[in-house]
């Protein structure tokens, strides 16, 4: 995450006892009334916002317009900091809220474009749907019309002690169509492997990198097991269709210097992904469908996640609304969830949306098919917080905007290529299906009103970026899954490495229709599973997306589930907890073959002897293997690869170590900087278990039943501005933990870790949620941190330790369970009623 709290920190260092003093008397300010009346100006009739005991709202209203009215100035009671830093991020004006240590974030994002393409999607959308966005941006102005910043949330307190006061802005349909651009970034799937590729053959060969992107293991399921292929432009079944190749790989040479990967704003990374299922009457319990989802994103404070209840009173054509589960602070609707009648769940599905392409520029013109064509260039100024105005020159192609002007990564793909270049200079250019409009705000409204499947499906086909897949489940006993989005048709390649821009053959010749890509209802095994898994298999004639997860997560939930009949919420949640690690299982019967004599080196290894292969918390074993883990890729590859490029340990790495775990003589296992010996398997392992024994007797104890892994693997719940300021103080102001966690990456719990950086966690179950469709008040929910987005309040973080221990809240829907449920209530009234 940007450090740009840093840029105050010596500021604020000059006021630490006063911002005790200060805090004190400011942190409740910011607190908002959850009873009582409100008038407010625009609402055309009473509404009832009715929260239960950990602030979550329910609300009724009579119409949409209102409905909606509500939710953003409930969204802003609660959010409204993080809706403000959000929209600062996505428009590229992060420096004018926390100054120049968030220049370079939004020049990236303003070469991007992301709130141009948003307003040119404001005009695309129907009059319905702008109405109903227009409503929720009415609704967060009348929260914070009369609000002084630190009225509003603390960050402002704190950051108006280090320079003038700040005054947000009025909130627009467009911030919130910009957020949706920032999701479709995390998500936009395998573009950094296609630079990390290119960087990775600065000191290896082209066939050598593909060996450290293994093919999808042929013993885990895609997420469609019946086979299926294209026929009249309809996805078809067709269990005896025939395999189609894939088309050739593009390889380019690539920069000898490595670098970072393209930035990620909002948190991307190897744990980056979820998982979904949806199991069928006939293996419940209760004879009806239950569907599980927990997305995993990267930690903040407060999450991402912000769960609600949208009701119209009365349910009907003219308002159509009886839905409830996960919106976005900022976003109007419910982005994943379930209405009175279907459950809906997402997840990542890695399609290929974005590539890079090589450009030939000469002064102000690139080459495309012989021809010079004008580069288009436009001016983008910045502000900045206690600096200068900034100003720079973004340039595009037809492809896209130029990265290389901004990002190093990008450049030296670029610059590896000039040496070959007889003029000019290499650029690097991104196509991006989310940089086209379209609208994705409307399959948000169209999944809330949708009540069987046709109708769900015609709500997917409007959810055009990012691309994500969608289980289904409802109330008449129905269970399915469909792949949507835009996702381009390439006259050459496959996407996995960058492309000469200055070739026609390797253009985009539209998209893949709807209804070809791949969608399963009522599948005869009688579940579906997503874990960012391969969709399809290779009978599937078109390339949705090479990068996507190895399976492992998604195989372990199938085997949790297959030959049950007997399934219920509880079950569902036991497996959304399930730490078992299937690279362990694959890894540790060679780390046990390996002699480590006696004593010191031999206490280490016998803790996997006994281990039963789960990464709880407080296992030993799991402490032992993590550690060997991160040791075992150093030494196998940090030798040979660019530090960029080192391995992170996620799933894809479960892989390359399996390819190779049966070669000891394989040419990874060998130590390139000792060109005297070579190195065998067996070598390398000791050598990471005597590693992981010291490590962990430094680190932890010299005593091996005194190692647990959640000592080492924690949680910290970190604020995005303010939370990494270098000022004690201020930091625990707004940030909590560390927490003792279990899981790890590549796990169905999976909280993730990066290899190079140590054992903090760096990617979560951002919720969890389990539906019953037998019962809908019996289905459960939970987030990373709470409701609240004020430091301090009751709501701050009040699900953390439940969210933890791998517990759920009871999730009320019907008016009822609702009722009986609530703790407080607020009702809004239009101004002048009585």
């Amino acid at each position: 995450m940007l450090r740009i709290g840093r840029i105050i920190a010596a500021l604020l260092g000059l006021v630490l006892v006063g911002i005790a003093v200060f805090s004190f008397i400011t942190v409740r300010r910011s607190f908002p009334d959850t009873t009582g009346e409100v008038q407010i100006a625009g609402l055309g009739g009473e509404v009832t916002v009715k929260r239960d005991g950990k602030g979550i709202p329910q609300i009724y209203a009579d119409t949409p317009e209102d409905l909606f009215l509500a939710q953003g100035y409930v969204h802003a009671q609660d959010r409204f900091y993080e809706m403000d830093f959000r929209r600062h991020v996505t428009a590229g004006r992060l420096a004018e809220l926390v100054g120049d240590a968030a220049l370079e974030t939004d020049k990236f994002v303003r070469t991007l474009g992301w709130r141009r393409v948003a307003e040119k999607e404001l005009a695309l959308l129907d009059d319905d749907t702008r109405r109903l966005v227009n409503a929720y941006a009415r609704g967060v102005n009348r929260y914070i019309e009369d609000r002084s910043a630190a009225q509003l949330s603390l960050e402002y307190a704190v950051l108006g002690l280090t320079g003038p006061s700040y005054r947000p802005q009025r909130w627009t349909a467009v911030d919130s169509l910009a957020w949706i651009k920032a999701m479709a970034w995390d998500l936009r799937s395998n573009m950094n492997d296609e630079i990390s590729r290119v960087l990775s053959t600065a000191d290896l060969g082209v066939d050598e990198v593909e060996e450290l992107y293994p093919d999808y293991p042929s013993a885990h399921a895609p997420i469609v097991t019946q086979k299926g292929t294209v026929e009249a432009g309809r996805f078809v079944q067709a269990p005896d269709a025939a395999g189609l190749a894939r088309s050739a790989v593009a390889s380019l040479k690539a920069a000898k210097s490595g670098a970072d990967a393209l930035p990620a704003l909002l948190g991307t990374g190897d744990g980056i992904g979820s998982n979904s299922w949806v199991v069928g009457g006939d293996m419940t319990s209760t004879g009806k469908p239950i569907l599980a989802n927990d997305p995993h994103l990267a930690p903040s404070m407060p999450g991402i996640w912000y769960q609600v209840g949208l009701h119209c009173r009365t349910v009907d054509e003219a308002c159509p609304y009886d839905v409830a589960g996960f919106s976005f602070s900022g976003l109007p609707g419910v982005v994943v969830g379930h209405n009175a009648s279907i459950a809906w769940g997402v997840t990542t599905m890695y399609a290929d949306v974005a590539d890079l392409y090589l450009e030939k520029v000469t002064g102000d013109s690139y080459e495309y098919d012989g021809q010079q064509i004008p580069l288009e260039t436009r001016q983008e100024s910045f502000e900045v917080a206690g600096g200068q105005t900034e100003t720079i020159t973004v340039r595009s192609t037809r492809h896209g905007p130029i990265l290389s002007d901004l990002d190093e990564d990008a450049a030296d793909v670029g610059r590896s290529e000039q040496k070959n270049a007889e003029a000019g200079s290499y650029e690097v250019a991104l196509r991006w299906t989310a940089l086209d409009p379209q609208p994705t705000i409307k399959a948000v409204f169209a999944l809330g009103r949708a009540q069987d499947w046709e109708q769900f499906r015609a709500a997917a086909k409007l959810f055009t970026v990012p691309s994500q897949n969608l289980v289904y489940a409802d109330v008449k006993g129905n269970i399915g899954y469909q792949s949507p989005g835009t996702i381009p048709v390439r006259r050459t390649g496959d996407g996995r490495w960058p492309v000469p821009g200055w070739d026609s053959r390797y253009e985009w010749d539209g998209s893949l229709p709807f209804d070809s890509l791949p969608t399963v209802f009522n599948p005869d095994e009688g579940f579906i599973v997503t874990a960012n898994n391969q969709v399809i298999g290779d009978e599937y004639p078109a390339v949705l997306g090479a990068d996507t997860a190895p399976g492992y997560r998604s195989q372990r939930i199938r085997e949790l589930l297959e030959g049950r009949d007997d399934l219920t919420v509880d079950d569902m949640s036991t497996i959304q907890n399930d730490t078992y690690n299937a690279n362990a299982a694959r890894l540790v019967p060679a780390l046990l073959d390996v002699d480590m004599g006696k004593g010191y080196y031999r206490q280490g290894q016998a803790t996997l002897e006994k281990w039963d292969l789960h990464q709880d918390a407080d296992s030993p074993g799991a402490a032992y293997f993590n550690v060997v883990w991160k040791n075992l890729l150093a030494r196998t590859f940090h030798d040979e690869l660019p530090k960029s490029q080192w391995p992170g340990g996620g799933e894809r790495w479960f892989s390359v170590i399996d390819s190779i775990l049966d070669r000891p003589g394989n040419h990874w296992w060998d130590d390139t900087t000792t060109p005297d010996v070579r190195e065998s398997r067996d070598e390398v392992l000791a050598a990471a278990m005597r590693d992981a024994r010291d490590e962990l007797t430094m680190i932890q104890s010299r005593n091996p039943r005194d190692w647990r892994w959640g000592t080492m693997h924690t949680l910290e719940l970190v604020n995005p501005t303010l939370g990494d300021s270098g000022v004690g103080l201020v930091d625990k102001l707004f940030n909590r933990g560390p927490i003792k966690v279990s899981g790890g990456s590549g796990i169905v719990n999976a909280t993730g870790w990066d290899a190079t950086e140590g054992y903090k966690v760096t990617a979560v179950p951002s919720m969890r949620m389990i539906v019953d469709l037998d019962d809908l008040d019996r289905s459960r929910w939970i987030q990373i941190t709470g409701a609240s987005g004020h430091a301090f309040h009751d709501h701050y973080n009040d699900q953390t330790e439940l969210w933890a221990d791998g517990r759920t809240l009871p999730w009320a829907f019907r008016a009822k369970a609702v009722d009986a449920a609530t703790d407080d209530t607020l009702t809004l009234k239009p101004s002048g009623s009585s």
